[in-house]
């Protein structure tokens, strides 16, 4: 086969300097809208309530729980952040990878009020070496688009003025709970999220306890039940793990008052056991 069996196409490259021009050209235009067209924040504000209170799934996709020196914190989630930057508008936000060492991801991202003209920028880094070495390629690019989700959120509710956000989390939370003042309803959604932590994640009802600082079943109440969803939530999103959320559960537990009782349950069917003579 010669060279003449081969069609040649000419491809235009363009330089740095042209794209530069033509991004600034975008970027001109998308300010010029945004001072045209500028927003309305109580229209936001109930557009965004309006969205994550469509349905339970949207609501519980929008907080997340990590534990922080054994207690839990709380906050708004990514998937809130989308929803907020979407009906705020008159913004431009991105994240992407910037660095992969051998040890950790760093992830970048930026969010610019185009009416104000206000940017923020946010880093976060994350662990890529677990118990058994370096993570596989795979692993990595799981990391680094949790990452990316993290600082995502980050830069976005540095923008978002806090009155709305709020307003949005809340009744999001208030939607996860529901009506939980029937002692029925509220066993009920107790004992399914429970079952959930044991099915998906393997982690134990007294592991669940300890996480939530309660020694019975019955004292988790509708606050309790929201945290789990929280922490569910950022489990699936990869904000944390099962080996950080149970680190210093797993390492150093003390039996609840739940366990004890097992504990003495399993001694008087068993009856008392004579020691052994050598």
């Amino acid at each position: 086969m010669g060279l003449e069996d081969y069609e040649v196409t000419q491809v235009e490259v363009q330089s740095v300097t042209q794209l530069d021009a033509v991004e600034k050209a975008n970027v001109d235009v998308q300010v010029s809208t945004a001072k045209m067209y500028p927003r309305n924040i109580s229209r936001i504000r109930t557009n965004s309530i309006a969205l994550v209170t469509m349905d339970k799934e949207t609501a519980q996709s929008c907080s997340y729980a990590l534990p922080r020196g054994g207690k839990p914190i709380t906050g708004p989630s990514v998937h809130l952040a989308r929803i907020l930057a979407q009906q705020y508008g008159n913004m431009r936000a991105e994240a992407r990878v910037v660095e992969i060492t051998d040890k950790q991801i760093v992830s970048r991202a930026t969010a610019w009020d185009l009416e104000s003209n206000y940017a923020v920028a946010f880093e976060v880094r994350r662990s890529i070496v677990g118990s058994k070495g370096r993570y596989n390629d795979d692993m990595i690019t799981v990391t680094g688009n949790a990452a990316n989700a993290i600082a995502y959120r980050n830069a976005v509710l540095a923008i978002i003025p806090k009155g709305i956000m709020e307003s949005a989390y809340k009744a999001a939370q208030d939607l996860i709970t529901g009506d939980l003042s029937d002692e029925t309803k509220l066993v009920a959604r107790r004992k399914k999220a429970l079952d959930f932590f044991n099915d998906e994640y393997g982690i134990t009802e007294a592991e669940v306890l300890k996480m939530l600082g309660k020694q019975t079943i019955q004292q988790i109440k509708a606050e309790q039940i929201a945290l789990m969803l929280s922490t569910q939530q950022a489990l699936k999103d990869g904000d944390t793990t099962v080996d950080e959320l149970m680190k210093d559960i797993r390492t150093n537990h003390e039996p609840t008052i739940q366990e004890k009782k097992e504990a003495l349950k399993g001694k008087a069917k068993g009856g008392i056991k004579q020691p052994t003579l050598l």
